[in-house]
């Protein structure tokens, strides 16, 4: 019995925390795992409401996650002009936490020869990039951000894989940027940055 309450607990636990998700797609797989675990919990103890109800949760879940892989969103990046612009400023200053947390020194006044970008998701500012101009053929990154509700890796597989041509045809062959933040180095080298030996906490993205 003591096995099926642990079963019990950890469908339960899934559930809660799903509900605490911010990004719709971890909702979503969390929710499915904890609702198939409490389903066979429920199953274990012939307890068959609880099973039934939240097989049929499972499969819901199953339904939008299905949903949300095969739908084609629809990229664009759109240049901001300058840096005073106040839509760039309301974005910065809403999220500016958030943009702590994986860029603790990212700061507009610090930056030199600076280009922005918001990235659109189906014409929704879903992101921001930012970089500066080091020469003619090379660029620092300085912020490439997504907003919790789009933080599923497809703004910077744009990015970096669709936009390459952007890239490139203004020039630039080499990509560079830093980070000692884990959750932030994870996503760099999900997108094809590489750790530069050359320098701590540096990361390298050479365009082909």
């Amino acid at each position: 019995m003591e096995l099926y309450t642990a079963i019990g607990y950890a469908g339960s636990i899934l559930v809660a925390v799903s509900l605490s998700m911010k990004n719709v797609l971890k909702l979503r797989w969390i929710n499915l795992f904890g609702a198939a675990t409490f389903s066979f919990y429920g199953l274990l103890l012939h307890a068959y409401p609880v099973f039934l109800l939240n097989g049929y949760i499972a499969i819901i879940d199953v339904f939008f996650l299905y949903g949300i892989y095969r739908k084609k969103d629809c990229f664009s990046l759109v240049p901001v002009l300058s840096d005073s612009h106040l839509y760039l400023k309301k974005f910065i200053d809403f999220y500016r936490d958030d943009i702590k947390k994986f860029v603790p020194e990212f700061s507009v006044e610090n930056l030199k020869n600076k280009k922005f970008f918001f990235v659109l998701r189906n014409l929704i500012p879903a992101g921001l990039f930012v970089y500066e101009e080091i020469s003619e053929s090379e660029i620092v990154v300085k912020l490439d951000y997504a907003i919790p509700d789009y933080r599923d890796y497809k703004n910077g597989k744009y990015v970096y894989s669709a936009q390459n041509n952007f890239l490139k045809k203004k020039g630039f062959k080499k990509l560079s940027t830093q980070s000692s933040v884990k959750a932030h180095v994870k996503y760099l080298l999900n997108v094809g940055y590489k750790k530069d030996d050359k320098g701590q906490n540096t990361f390298v993205k050479i365009l082909s």
